[in-house]
């Protein structure tokens, strides 16, 4: 029996004795029914889903008429944001219910005394008690006397 072949472009049968076959370096093997589908392909590197005249393009289209409206997800999503926007945001409470918060209390900060540099203390230390004579100094003023 005859093995039925279909066209790779524009997806009709291909009697048998009749068409076209390309075969390309990587083994890929093309069958086109017409000059116009090997063209269309090879030398134009047309899409056969966006020619409107192939099988592809009705298959997609097919597909593209029986998806679900765009608008309806529009629609379904306009009527979730009026219902969310609808409800009160706030429950209203009686004006006696609703006690006013007390702010807390801020204190000024304690400044600390300055203390004064141990620097001064050393200066008086000195003034007071006056420092040692070198020994040396000690015989020389006792040969003196």
């Amino acid at each position: 029996m005859v093995e039925l072949r279909v066209c790779s472009f524009c997806g009709k049968e291909i009697e048998p004795g009749t068409g076209k076959m390309y075969v390309k370096k990587d083994g890929t093997v093309y069958l086109f029914c017409t000059n116009k589908c090997s063209k269309n392909m090879i030398d134009m590197s047309r899409v056969p889903r966006k020619v409107t005249w192939t099988r592809a393009y009705a298959r997609e289209k097919e597909v593209r008429m029986h998806a679900p409206e765009a608008g309806a997800a529009k629609r379904a999503r306009a009527a979730r944001r009026a219902a969310f926007q609808a409800q009160p945001k706030y429950t209203e409470a009686p004006v006696e219910a609703v006690e006013p918060k007390e702010e807390p209390k801020v204190e000024a900060p304690v400044e600390e005394p300055k203390v004064e540099p141990k620097v001064e203390a050393k200066v008086e230390a000195k003034v007071e008690a006056p420092a040692e004579k070198p020994a040396r100094a000690k015989k020389a003023k006792a040969k003196k006397e």
